[in-house]
Formats: C-alpha cells, structure tokens, sequence
C-alpha cells in the first residue's frame, strides 16, 4: 500500500538515548529540560527569537486567539484543515469567510477589504500547503484597518520567503508537529511571536495561567507538551535538511508527469524557499479526480483530498459565503502521495495509472 504520507522515524537507538535521560530525571513532563532544549534548538535553525512548543497545532492556534484577546468576526480562509476553522468557533469567534487566490490557494487579500466591518477583530490566514500568503498585502491592510494577523502556518515549517522565516510575519504565527508533518513531535506544535509580552501571555496561558507553585497570573489551559515528544523532535530535527532534500527531488519528478497533467498546481512565487510538505495537483473537473481516486485505490494508493470540503459548509458555519474560487478547488484539488521513502518508480506508476485515466 501506498498512502499519501507515511511519518519520519529517526534510528531507535537515537530517540532510546534521549528515553535513558528521562528515566534517569524521572522528569516526564511541566516544562522539563528536553522541552527548553528543543525550544531552543528550534528557535536556532528557523532563526527566530520567540518560540513556544505546545500540544499540537490547534492548541496554537487557540493560544494565539486567547493572547490577542479576539472577539467578533475573524475574517479566514475557506481552504484549509478544519481546525483552522473550529479553532474560531471554539473560542467564541465568528468566521468570515474570503475566497481564495485561484493560483496559490491562499486566501485573496484583494476580497479581504470588503468583508471589514466594525465588528472585525483579526485574520487569520493559512499559508496552504506550506505555500506563503501574501503576507506583506495582508499585514498592509491589517495595519490600516487596526486588526490583529494570524498565520497558520502548520504547513509551513522551514519556509522562508526574501530569506526570511514565513513565522515572522503576522503577530502571531503557528505551526502543527504532527507525525504527518515533515517534521514531526509524534503530536505537537508552535506558537511563535515577535512581541516579548505576548510570548509571555502564552507562556502562562498554556500551563494554567501559573505564576509559581500557588500564584496564578491569569487564566490559562493545559497546552504543555512533554519530555518524550521534546525527545522525538530534538533527534528528528537533526534530519529535516535531508528530508527536505529528498521531497524536493520526489516532488521534481513528479513535475516531469505534471506537464501531460489535465490539471495545475498551486504556484509558488520564485523569492519563496519552500519545504515539499505537500504536492498538490488540481483536476480541470471533479469527475476526472473522483475517477483517479477509485483507480488509484483499487492499485492500493491512497490519495488524499486536502482540503474538502470547503469549510463554509461545515454544519457548525453558520456564515452563509460565496467563496466559488474555493468550492471549485475543494471539489478539484488532490494531494498525491509524498514521503521521504516514497521511490520514484513508484512515482511513476502512480502517474501512470493517472494518465490512463485521464486518457481512456
């Protein structure tokens, strides 16, 4: 079988060593050595000031509403994983729904003026696939209009845009570690800022607002994360170059079928360093991807329609939207199979299944 990602296991005996320290401290969790040390490691290699290592990425991007205070409507993204939607609603929030950038898939900053009202709080935008938005047109506009910038960026790890971390940008930025993810905590995820007193908002928001054995300096959840997930980032992060290195020529071959394709994929702009997380392709109808997808998984490979549906259909939206741009993607658009030890002969046969049914 062939699936459409499998997780990064680094060689036991390196995640063992780290597992002898942790018997050794008896220190499992509560913001223990491994957890600073990957914090620390983390903030290094994407080269950014503040980082704080969480849950999981749905957990971030609940922190990151909580520590910007948000209320209203938060003007969002209809193509994306869900959680960036539930997040919202979760928190009290109303989702506003923009469409999209047909080329990118990323939310279109040209529609985003228009849906401003007074009760507009913030955007939150997904840099889908781990392809950038258009950050500087959304933060122009945030700046003007008084609202606070969101980045989901759990795509996103390792992305640079101009040379400079795509978690830069926005007040916050958050990223997902999940086993899925190119680098991955098993479950995990990041919240990261340029604001010192934001980071610290967080910091006592994800360990239940604790200020000390018996003070509490506000409210807060249990956001932590522990010593054993710190330990499978802290070897993994020793790998992600060469993970990169070995998606970014599967996804070049991959290329070489795409141009007899009946379909696009999402551009990328040339200042973007992108990370290969995903390799998306977008059917010219519905009919023909439905039809790929049954062939495929009769050969037992197993795509994956990321991200359908559109999340103004969602039965908890109550926002009624007309995003075509994203209902026509969300109904075309498929995720093909992606991992470090995917082969390309198998790469090959993949397209070749493709190709004849796109042909017959």
């Amino acid at each position: 079988m062939i699936p459409v990602t499998k997780p990064f296991l680094p060689p036991i005996e390196e995640y063992e060593k780290y597992l002898k320290g942790i018997w050794n401290r008896n220190w499992l969790t509560n913001n223990g050595p491994l957890v600073n040390e990957l914090e620390l490691a983390l903030k290094d290699y994407l080269k950014i000031k503040h980082l704080l290592f969480v849950t999981n990425g749905t957990i971030a991007i609940q922190l990151a509403i909580k520590a910007l205070e948000l209320k209203g409507k938060i003007i969002t993204t209809p193509f994306s994983y869900v959680a960036t939607t539930s997040s919202l609603v979760w928190e009290g929030c109303e989702p506003v729904f923009v469409d999209i950038d047909p080329r990118t898939c990323n939310i279109d900053p040209s529609k985003i003026e228009e849906a401003i009202t007074p009760d507009t709080s913030a955007i939150l935008a997904t840099h889908v696939y781990g392809n950038p938005c258009d950050v500087e047109a959304i933060d122009e506009i945030a700046k003007r209009r008084n609202l606070k910038v969101i980045y989901d960026g759990a795509h996103a790890f390792g992305v640079t845009l101009k040379g400079k971390s795509i978690f830069e940008y926005g007040d916050i930025s958050t990223c997902s570690f999940h086993a899925t993810k190119l680098f991955h905590t098993v479950e995990g995820g990041s919240v990261v800022t340029k604001d010192p007193a934001l980071l610290k908002r967080m910091a006592y928001l994800r360990n239940f607002g604790h200020d000390g054995p018996e003070r509490f300096a506000q409210l807060g959840i249990n956001g932590k994360n522990s010593e054993f997930h710190a330990a499978m980032g802290l070897v993994n992060l020793k790998y992600v170059d060469q993970i990169i290195s070995v998606r970014k020529k599967l996804s070049e071959q991959y290329d070489k079928f795409v141009r007899t394709f009946q379909g696009v994929k999402p551009t990328i702009a040339p200042d973007v360093s992108y990370n290969f997380a995903y390799y998306p392709v977008i059917f010219n109808d519905e009919k023909l991807l439905l039809k790929v997808v049954e062939t495929l998984n009769q050969n037992w490979i197993h795509p994956r329609r990321y991200f359908f549906p559109s999340l103004e259909d969602l039965p908890y939206v109550h926002q009624k939207s007309h995003c075509e741009v994203a209902r026509s993607i969300a109904h075309r658009a498929l995720c093909l199979p992606l991992f470090d030890t995917l082969t390309t002969e198998e790469i090959a046969m993949i397209f070749r299944i493709i190709l004849r049914v796109q042909n017959n």
